[in-house]
């Protein structure tokens, strides 16, 4: 979205509430805060605060009118399950602390719209007591689901046994879609209802674009260079080892590769991989970016695991990408990347394909043959941002048409 040419407006003493609950990895809160980011350049007049579960929230930089308020953090662990991050606290007192806080968070910044991020009830369904005091409010409830979930099998049989689109229809106002219909539905397999399907929009994919993108200051980097990103890092090193062991494999493919481990890669994996490729020419290791626009825009292309933001931000600035999807738990990057690659947006090798070392070197060699994602996009496949904005503006000049629902939130209990 090109900021540039386009006329602020104001939503004066419009709140949003946001929340993200962030267990694995960084893509729920930068999906969260590129939105925040957007609404606030968008609008005079409108705070954003976003309720986040990230271990390292404080590490990302925040624009005026944009604030995040940290609950305790959990981990899910590779069996589906979550654990508590410090040792001697209780899980169960963990997922209780997060519920309270969100629902006094709530009372007290009041919101004139809830934002919830891919979990419609929360983690173990924690936003359930505030998402119910809410149907008595002013507040509009709006749920954001990723263009892809899971698999439709999967998220199905998850879904039903949870009651889920009962209670997504019982309490929210709007479902956002932050990808184009074409793509992908990520309701795909489920019968519908029509009061549900109302609520539905397809926005678009969230465009990275509008950020401010500086210079590469802080990294000695090449000038030009092929990106190897996995997100958060915690699942990452397999694919960082893939691409090593395919220079290995084939010393004349010494194009410069720049590779971020992500914050939680763990220190062990850190060092095998700082050894091996100091025994390269032209690699080079970061630890972490917390804006991957800035390394993004001086990539010749990118090598990555295919995840949302990232699947956005290739997108975004017209890079030519291999992706190498993770397929357990989730096969959300999975189907992802194989529906792009079927449209031409990208390339792909699932993860048996990509541990060959003559088979990853072979797609890091036809990297430059691939053509550019905007050969391929459809005129308003990357509106989300824009569409987003709309959306806000319409809920705010609605609230304001009719009468607002009885507020209860502060209202003294009476016996």
């Amino acid at each position: 979205m090109d900021l540039s040419n386009l006329e602020i407006k104001r939503l004066d003493h419009t709140r949003i509430l946001m929340y993200s609950h962030d267990t694995f990895g960084l893509g729920h809160l930068r999906r969260c805060r590129t939105i925040a980011h957007s609404i606030v350049e968008h609008f005079k007049g409108v705070s954003v605060l976003i309720i986040s579960g990230s271990q390292i929230a404080g590490a990302f930089d925040f624009k005026a009118r944009v604030d995040f308020v940290k609950i305790p953090s959990v981990i899910k662990l590779y069996n589906g399950e979550y654990d508590s991050i410090g040792e001697y606290i209780d899980i169960e007192e963990i997922l209780e602390m997060r519920k309270l806080i969100i629902q006094r968070t709530a009372e007290a910044f009041n919101p004139d719209i809830f934002i919830v991020d891919k979990e419609p009830m929360g983690l173990k369904g924690e936003l359930e007591p505030t998402l119910e005091m809410f149907k008595e409010t002013k507040t509009q409830a709006v749920l954001g689901l990723r263009d892809v979930m899971d698999s439709p099998k999967l998220l199905k049989k998850e879904w039903t046994q949870q009651k889920m689109l009962e209670k997504i229809d019982n309490y929210y106002d709007a479902v956002w879609i932050y990808g184009p219909e074409h793509f992908w539905n990520p309701l795909k397999g489920f019968d519908v209802p029509k009061n549900l399907s109302d609520k539905l929009r397809y926005v678009g994919f969230l465009d990275r674009e509008n950020q401010s993108v500086p210079s590469n200051e802080g990294h000695a980097l090449p000038e030009k260079y092929i990106l190897v990103t996995a997100g958060g890092g915690g699942d990452g090193i397999a694919i960082m080892e893939q691409v090593l062991a395919a220079r290995e494999y084939d010393p004349q493919i010494d194009f410069p590769v720049v590779m971020v481990l992500g914050p939680f890669m763990k220190s062990d994996s850190r060092d095998r991989l700082r050894l091996r490729a100091s025994r390269l020419a032209n690699v080079t290791l970061i630890d972490f970016e917390s804006r991957m626009e800035v390394l993004m825009q001086n990539a010749v292309a990118l090598v990555g695991m295919c995840g949302y933001n990232t699947f956005c931000e290739v997108l975004s600035f017209d890079k030519k990408a291999l992706f190498v999807p993770r397929t357990k738990p989730r096969q959300e990057q999975y189907i992802r990347a194989k529906r792009a690659s079927e449209i031409g947006l990208s390339t792909m090798l699932t993860p048996e394909e990509a541990a060959i070392p003559s088979v990853m070197a072979e797609a890091l060699r036809n990297l430059p043959n691939l053509k550019l994602p905007s050969e391929s996009l459809a005129a308003h496949d990357m509106a989300g941002l824009d569409n987003i904005c709309t959306e806000v503006q319409n809920i705010s000049e609605c609230q304001k048409s009719i009468p607002a629902k009885v507020e209860k939130i502060l209202e003294p209990q009476r016996a």
